[in-house]
């Protein structure tokens, strides 16, 4: 079957009409399609008989000053991606399409959307949730798959999946690295050379945390990912770091020193006029 492209919500009534009976997989992306997206799609096809790809840059989760208007848009490549990857349709709508323009109500992230990443960038994980759910009612798939190397993200969704009973089932992906180890990310295309020399001091940081997870507590595995990222910060141009925390799964506050099972050791920084974020899942 050939790759049926859908730029609007008539059309993708049509296009899912067409894929005939099966599972469904969506694969919600705001384009700029990479490696990591592809591994997305690859495992999207293992849990169903079709896949959905949504491309769409939600304006609702960036903010002031962010980089909602240079963000990468790749349409024509991705749509060569896709193809590659057997994706049985690319919904790509506009924002008029996706949003009323006397819009009033949005999912909100309670306290979890508050805390670690969402302290930096207030309200940016409400219009992630929004834009999801409003993908999960339109599409209505068995099932979606999204990259761990968003974390919380990740935990928002299964969180938000759980409290309103949505009959999805969520995915979770391995996070996908480049061979230096920097994880893949759209915005990776935004760095320099020398950016990039200092953006590997994330995974960096990360597996020197990492290391210490059999023998440290969180004191300890912190201290050991933040020797790395503070020598990064002398570099040219240097790494200004955002939040460093090993945070639990469940709640993304802070693990104490009887935490036992899965954390998430998670980074964000500034390299030069990017920012990054990045993160290992441990066990204590």
């Amino acid at each position: 079957m050939d790759l049926i492209v859908a730029a609007d919500r008539a059309g993708l009534v049509k296009a899912r009409d067409a894929l005939g009976p099966g599972r469904i997989a969506l694969v919600p992306t705001m384009g700029a399609l990479h490696e990591g997206h592809r591994s997305l799609i690859r495992l999207a096809r293992e849990h169903a008989d079709h896949v959905v790809v949504s491309v769409f840059v939600n304006p609702l989760q960036f903010g002031p000053g962010e980089d909602f208007s240079r963000y990468p848009r790749t349409f024509d490549a991705d749509l060569r991606t896709c193809e590659e990857e057997g994706v049985g349709v690319v919904f790509a709508p506009s924002a008029d399409d996706m949003y009323l323009p006397d819009r009033q109500v949005e999912v909100s992230a309670g306290g979890m959307g508050g805390v670690v990443e969402g302290a930096f960038r207030p309200g940016h994980f409400d219009g992630v949730l929004t834009v999801v759910l409003k993908l999960f009612n339109l599409v209505r798939p068995d099932l979606a798959v999204f990259g761990q190397k968003d974390a919380q993200q990740l935990a928002l969704i299964r969180r938000m999946v759980a409290d309103l009973d949505v009959p999805v089932s969520v995915v979770g992906a391995p996070t996908v690295r480049e061979p230096d180890g920097l994880a893949l990310s759209s915005r990776n295309r935004y760095l320099s050379e020398a950016d990039r020399r200092t953006a590997l001091a994330l995974s960096r940081a990360l597996r020197a945390g990492a290391a210490r997870a059999g023998t440290a507590g969180p004191a300890g595995i912190l201290d050991a990912a933040r020797a790395v990222l503070e020598e990064a910060a002398r570099f040219d141009p240097p790494l200004l770091l955002d939040y460093l925390i090993l945070a639990d799964p469940a709640t993304f506050g802070p693990v104490g020193d009887d935490h036992r099972g899965e954390a998430i050791l998670a980074v964000a920084a500034k390299v030069g006029t990017t920012r990054l974020i990045d993160n290992m899942v441990l066990t204590l």
